[in-house]
């Protein structure tokens, strides 16, 4: 470490750190985060000082090698942190380019064409509600691209959703069994369009909750420019929170938990030419699917697959980071971990497949490392998170010190490391990684898809596919006990060995010496974790999702008089209005922008500045909240993190009684 005599030993390791500050908070004055060389620069350093960390965890901080309990505690833990330290490093290389593609979208956008090319949009649905299908069926419809067929693929053989189907003018399609789950509902329907007389240009492929805007189409077609590009992918963003934001009431204030993925490692990956498919929201050209087969059914995420095939036929992926379709995060922590088990299940499934990192196949050596990268990722960052808790217990249950070292090294080594990445991610990511949130959203789901992990890879096939549930009842709180029970017994293990090193001489263990101090913070911040984790399992009501807070000005008539008054808290079926106070059954009408007729309405409830009414919108009136909610091109959700608003909105939900907000 580098030494300051005048400061001693731990000074000179503070010292280290006020540096890593100071130079971090002048560098957004000259560094420009698109600017490729400006990020390879900062995140070489990055991984610079993550080798001079994971090289002083191997030279100085280990037990000496033996059949003992130190040993094997030491090395194991060691071991973890090393493989996650590779993962690290790769994450580094990819973010090191970014590649943004809006640019070239509106240079090749509106281009003459003989015709326009004929796009079918293939909507795949398993168990999805009616309320979630309407709308992105009139999503579709509504798309500004005209030569378009829209097609329903049920793989729950429903007659209700097949007569909805024909009153909404689209198509329904079905099949006799569900081999090969969603691949093989989409590839019976490519089969089925194959067969027609005339066939698509293009296919775009949206999940049932994935409403497209109205330029999704026209925005990623200017990118088939390119002969050689197979598929064009957008961002997944959600128009509803996802449960970490939700259970926490930081829905304004903290991005959803694929936000990073979609704004940051996507384009990355574009940028070396690895950008990969999601799925839903996407487009691939017609010739591409027919020549690879259609979707590959080896994995149960079929879309990397996808990307995979297409990419050993010689085709291209690319990203267009543009928030062109808007769907429905899990509101659920049930379904949220199961969602994130079943990828990394599907991402084992690619790595025992034919065309997993060491088949005999054309990919290049980048697609390879790709799919890597992704296996490091889920076989290693949240078994680590686990390790991270269970970890300091050695020590206070049983004395085995699993890291010898000094707080000052400690401080040199590992803080320097840590403070840098998270600066300079944040820097380059507007604020995007979060501490303590961050591994929250982590370690909620650590053990079920740890699990998925390491049985993915040992046994691929077998597994059930899992849908992730959307929709449901949501208005009760509901604590999920048998998510929450490891973390609770975790806690009261951690504060218990907290508690008797510090009130039973017995076990005040110093063999750690200054170590004891890294000990003692280790345990500290993993009881903020545990309860932080511990509190995200309980459940609270939700209210109907995408709800416009914005005031605006309409006009409201009623019995031959006319009222411009402020509407706030707009949603599919009631309006709150300001400044009129009308009494309970006053009937009237609406005019709302984007709206073709005034909207039929009754006053429901008396408010404290005005009234709430009750909207009774027309078939078509409903389909046109549907493309004024959903398909006009908004950003919903956060895409940067501002420190003073996140931590206003944890001071409201953690300490309401002292908030002059409540």
């Amino acid at each position: 470490m580098v030494f300051y005599p005048q400061l001693g030993e731990l000074g000179s390791a503070a010292m280290q750190l006020i540096l890593v500050v100071g130079i971090t908070a002048i560098l957004p004055s000259f560094v420009k985060p698109r600017r490729n060389w400006h990020r390879a620069v900062l995140l070489g350093i990055s991984a610079v000082l993550a080798l001079r960390y994971i090289w002083w965890r191997a030279t100085e901080t280990l037990a000496p090698p033996g059949l003992t309990l130190d040993a094997l505690a030491s090395w194991s833990l060691f071991g973890l942190e090393a493989f996650t330290m590779i993962g690290s490093l790769s994450a580094f290389l990819v973010l090191s380019r970014i590649k943004l593609r809006s640019e070239e979208a509106d240079q090749y956008a509106n281009l003459p064409t003989e015709k326009e090319p004929l796009v079918a949009i293939l909507i795949a649905t398993y168990n999805e509600d009616r309320d979630v299908l309407e709308r992105t069926i009139v999503g579709a419809k509504f798309l500004r691209h005209r030569n378009k067929m829209i097609m329903v693929c049920d793989d729950s053989r429903r007659d209700w959703l097949r007569d909805f189907c024909e009153t909404k003018g689209v198509r329904y399609m079905r099949r006799a069994d569900n081999e090969g789950q969603k691949a093989g509902n989409i590839n019976h329907a490519l089969d089925r369009l194959a067969e027609e007389e005339v066939q698509p240009d293009f296919v775009a492929i949206l999940d049932a909750d994935f409403v497209p805007h109205r330029g999704f189409i026209s925005r990623t077609l200017a990118l088939f420019h390119d002969p050689e590009v197979g598929l064009v992918q957008t961002p997944q963003h959600f128009f509803n929170s996802d449960p970490i934001q939700h259970n926490f009431k930081l829905d304004n204030s903290y991005p959803d938990e694929q936000r990073f993925f979609f704004d940051q490692m996507q384009p990355a990956r574009d940028g070396w030419g690895i950008a990969f498919c999601c799925g839903t929201s996407s487009v691939c050209r017609w010739s591409a699917l027919r020549e690879i087969g259609g979707f590959n059914t080896e994995s149960v995420t079929e879309d990397f697959m996808l990307t995979l095939a297409l990419q050993n036929a010689g085709w291209r992926t690319v990203y267009l980071a543009e928030p062109l379709t808007e769907g429905l995060a899990p509101e659920g922590l049930k379904e949220y971990i199961t969602q994130r088990a079943r990828w990394c299940l599907g991402l084992m499934q690619i790595a025992r497949s034919s065309l997993g990192p060491f088949s005999k196949s054309n990919l290049r050596l980048r697609d390879r490392w790709s799919v890597i990268d992704s296996i490091f990722y889920w076989t290693t960052t949240f078994p680590f998170r686990i390790a991270a808790i269970c970890y300091p217990l050695l020590y206070w249950y049983f004395n085995i010190t699993v890291v010898n070292a000094g707080l000052a090294d400690v401080l040199s080594y590992f803080g320097v490391y840590y403070l840098w990445s998270l600066m300079i991610l944040n820097m380059l990511s507007r604020g995007m990684v979060v501490p303590l949130l961050n591994d929250v959203s982590q370690l909620i789901g650590a053990i079920p898809i740890a699990r998925a992990a390491f049985t993915g890879l040992l046994r691929p096939h077998g597994h059930p596919f899992s849908v992730t549930a959307k929709g449901g009842d949501r208005s009760k709180v509901v604590v999920q006990w048998r998510i929450m029970m490891p973390f609770l017994i975790l806690f009261f293990l951690t504060l218990g060995g907290l508690l008797i090193g510090i009130i039973w001489d017995r076990f005040a263990y110093f063999d750690a010496g200054d170590g004891k101090w890294v000990i003692l913070f280790w345990t500290i911040y993993n009881l903020f974790l545990l309860a932080a984790t511990c509190r995200a399992c309980v459940e609270l009501p939700r209210r109907e999702i995408h709800v416009a807070d914005e005031p605006e000005r309409i006009s409201f008539e009623s019995d031959g008089t006319e009222y411009w008054v402020w509407m706030t808290s707009f949603t599919m079926d009631t309006v709150r209005l300001r400044g009129l106070t009308l009494p309970e059954q006053t009937r009237g009408m609406l005019t709302i922008d984007q709206i073709t007729d005034p909207i039929e309405c009754y006053v429901i409830a008396k408010t404290r500045d005005g009234a709430r009414l009750q909207l009774l919108p027309t078939e078509e009136q409903r389909e046109e909240l549907f493309v004024r909610f959903y398909a006009e091109g908004n950003e919903p959700g956060v895409s940067h993190v501002r420190a003073s608003a996140l931590l206003h909105d944890i001071y409201r939900r953690f300490l309401p009684k002292f908030s002059s907000d409540e």
